[in-house]
């Protein structure tokens, strides 16, 4: 090994030539800096424990696994941060610090710091991006304004001076992670022969652009900034109609709270009282069926009696058997007692019309037998008080808020006036017939529009109560305010029920006043409002009761007998009267059903009143009897009870099939007219005639055109030949 002194002295004269030591002169003046440590004692630290050479020429070293050597070649470079400074200099710096023992220590020291501040800078080394792009791509004020930052910002922080750059050429855009370091541009360099031309105009063209688009983006800022300005604007408003409205919502808020407690005490108060008012109503409509029953009961034991009795069938075997064929010594006395009343009620009904002035026109038979007794009388008024009494009671528990029209109309009213859309919003309309219903029926519980006295239902206080419910004095009435159709609801849901029961168990089709009375009311209920209607279904319930009990009278109360015609040849005999009785009954029942042609259709009343009634008894008893003034009186009687829309749409010369019937038994009684005034003076043969005219206008009259000219033909009746041609 060479000496110390030799070996320093090559090394630094080589460096000082410009030559760079190899590897072995470095490891050898490194090992002498180890020898050197060693003999100084504790002022050196080791720096390596083993190291082979394999030679003096040799660069690789190898190291053991235990080698701890803080070699040059482990080093990392960081010449790139100082570029003013070599590895000639830091070479001759570490040699030149080995001369002395003393300024050893003091070397180590700035290594270290130098280590240290390398490493701090190689760890905030920059990344370098370069950013290539053409003067299309930039705008000519972006190039303007970027440019004296870029290079003001090169200078300052990395003391790099950029070169000038041409505008439109590729910069390079850096990025800084630290300082005391910039990386050189990399990338293609674009000639500026290759560059795009910039021309005044295009510049202008781009500003054009841009200030266009620079206005868009304005103009919808101003439009985003006044809807904002807008939605504060209802916004606060929002807010101060809210203050505002707070003392109405707490007015409102507490009114409803009271109104549901009082509907629902209402409800509850009506739940209770409507079983009760439903039993009242059950037995007044018993009440007056059983009379109803009564009347007809006693019509069919007169009639009854009345046929056996001509008949021949009121001998003294006869007499002793009751209703069913049984033997009763007591039945005879009955009957004796029924026949005088029957007699008695008679006469007072003829002695009541005898002394009208001027006397009417009327035949046995066509009068209403509605006379009661005394004790039926007193027992039918008593019952009546009971179920009154009891009605007077219903709401005597309850106080005057809950059971009376006004009190309930005026809340109803107050909620309406002050709070006038949430009352159109809960359908308060659709619920006030339902409460006023239970109030309605209590009211109507005695009503009776059968008899002559019966109130009218526009004259009770519920209807003055309910017929400006929801209207001032001030306020114009509408048709779109649902209020109006409170009086047509409760017609609908309480007086057409009443009168279906009436009709269906205390009306009599044979009383010619209560179907009068009847007919008229119902007429009137569909011509004032309008839920009486042929699609209603109440309405349709009452016109159903109604066949119906037409349709029992006809099974059960007529009877029309049948007697040989020399038996009636005696104007005065008893079964001559019985029979003419019978007849007009049937004709005063005819013209009762007839009375309903108005609201009932005509198909129905056609099967009860011609097929059931006409054809089936009336023409059986005509036919049956001799022609003469008093059928064609009958017979013009029948024509009259018609209706005359029946044939005012009839089509040809033939009337309805019903009544084909009745016309040719018109035109047979012409002939036998005309045969029965061969032979007789010239003033039944005048009379003869002038019954055939009659015959012929009936015929008309029905719309039996053929058979009027067959008569009119036959009998030369020129002038009704001309009238029957006309029509």
């Amino acid at each position: 090994m060479r000496p110390p002194s030799t070996l320093q002295g090559n090394v630094v004269s080589k460096i000082k030539a410009g030559v760079i030591p190899d590897a072995a002169t470095i490891h050898a003046a490194r090992k002498r800096r180890q020898q050197m440590r060693e003999q100084g004692g504790e002022e050196f630290i080791p720096v390596d424990d083993t190291q082979r050479f394999q030679g003096e020429k040799s660069r690789l070293v190898r190291e053991d696994e235990n080698d701890r050597s803080d070699s040059e070649e482990e080093r990392i470079d960081f010449r790139g941060a100082n570029p003013t400074r070599t590895r000639r200099q830091d070479i001759m710096e570490v040699l030149e610090g080995s001369d002395s023992e003393e300024g050893e220590k003091d070397q180590d020291e700035e290594v270290k710091r130098w280590e240290q501040e390398q490493i701090r800078k190689g760890v905030s080394i920059p990344q370098v991006t370069m950013a290539t792009s053409t003067l299309a791509g930039l705008s000519l004020n972006k190039v303007q304004t970027t440019q004296p930052q870029d290079y003001n910002y090169y200078q300052q922080q990395y003391m790099y001076q950029q070169p000038t750059v041409y505008m439109g050429t590729p910069q390079p855009v850096v990025q800084p992670y630290g300082t005391g370091y910039m990386a050189p541009p990399s990338g293609p360099v674009v000639p500026p022969s290759q560059l795009p031309s910039v021309t005044l105009e295009s510049v202008k063209d781009r500003l054009r652009d841009r200030l266009d688009s620079l206005k868009q983006v304005h103009s919808a800022h101003q439009r985003e900034h006044d809807k904002h300005t807008n939605d504060m604007d209802s916004s606060v408003n929002a807010v101060d109609d809210i203050e505002g409205s707070a003392e109405d919502v707490e007015q409102q808020f507490t009114f409803f709270q009271e109104m549901r407690g009082y509907v629902r005490d209402l409800v509850e108060c009506l739940n209770e009282k409507v079983p009760k008012i439903d039993q009242l109503e059950t037995a007044m409509h018993a009440l007056l069926r059983q009379r109803a029953e009564r009347f007809v009961q006693r019509r069919q034991d007169d009639i009854k009696d009345e046929s056996e009795e001509q008949m021949n069938k009121t001998n003294k075997a006869a007499g002793s058997l009751d209703t069913l064929g049984r033997d009763s010594p007591g039945f005879a006395e009955v009957k004796k007692r029924r026949i005088a009343e029957r007699e008695a009620r008679r006469s007072r009904r003829r002695r009541a019309r005898q002394a009208t002035e001027p006397p009417v026109p009327h035949h046995e038979g066509m009068s209403s037998d509605e006379e009661e007794q005394e004790t039926d009388i007193l027992r039918f008024n008593s019952e009546k008080d009971r179920i009154v009494a009891e009605a007077g009671k219903s709401f005597e528990d309850v106080v005057d808020d809950f059971c009376t029209f006004r009190a309930i109309k005026t809340k109803f009213e107050k909620w309406k006036y002050d709070f006038g859309e949430p009352y159109k919003e809960a359908y308060i309309s659709l619920c006030l017939p339902r409460l006023f219903t239970p109030f309605v029926r209590l009211e109507l519980l005695t009503w009776n529009p059968l008899e002559a006295n019966a109130q009218d239902i526009e004259d009770m206080a519920w209807y003055d109560s309910l017929l400006f419910y929801g209207f001032r004095e001030t306020t114009q009435l509408t048709k779109d305010d649902p209020d109006v159709k409170l009086l047509p609801s409760i017609v609908e849901k309480v007086v057409l029920p009443k009168l279906t029961g009436l009709a269906e168990h205390a009306w009599d089709p044979m009383s010619g006043s209560q179907t009068q009375r009847l007919v008229a009311l119902v007429q009137r209920l569909a011509d004032d409002y309008p839920t009486v209607a042929g699609e209603n279904k109440a309405t349709q319930a009452l016109l159903r009761a109604v066949l119906g009990r037409m349709r029992k009278t006809l099974d059960d109360d007529v009877f029309m007998p049948l007697y040989p015609k020399g038996i009636l040849e005696n104007k005065s005999s008893g079964p001559y009267y019985f029979l003419q009785r019978q007849f007009w009954s049937c004709v005063k029942l005819l013209g009762n059903m007839l009375q309903w042609h108005s609201l009932l259709a005509r198909e129905p009343l056609l099967e009860l009143c011609v097929d059931g009634l006409l054809n089936r008894y009336m023409l059986l008893a005509l036919q049956n009897s001799e022609v003469n003034d008093d059928s064609i009186e009958k017979c013009q009687k029948i024509i009259s009870s018609f209706p005359r829309e029946w044939f005012a749409d009839i089509e040809g010369d033939e009337t309805l099939p019903p009544l084909q019937n009745l016309a040719r038994y018109l035109s047979h009684s012409a002939n036998t007219l005309h045969k029965n005034s061969i032979g007789c003076p010239d003033i039944d043969r005048r009379k003869a005639r002038e019954n055939i005219k009659q015959v012929a206008k009936m015929l008309v009259q029905i719309h039996a055109l053929d058979h009027a000219l067959q008569v009119a033909r036959e009998h030369s009746l020129k002038d009704l030949k001309q009238m029957v041609v006309g029509r």
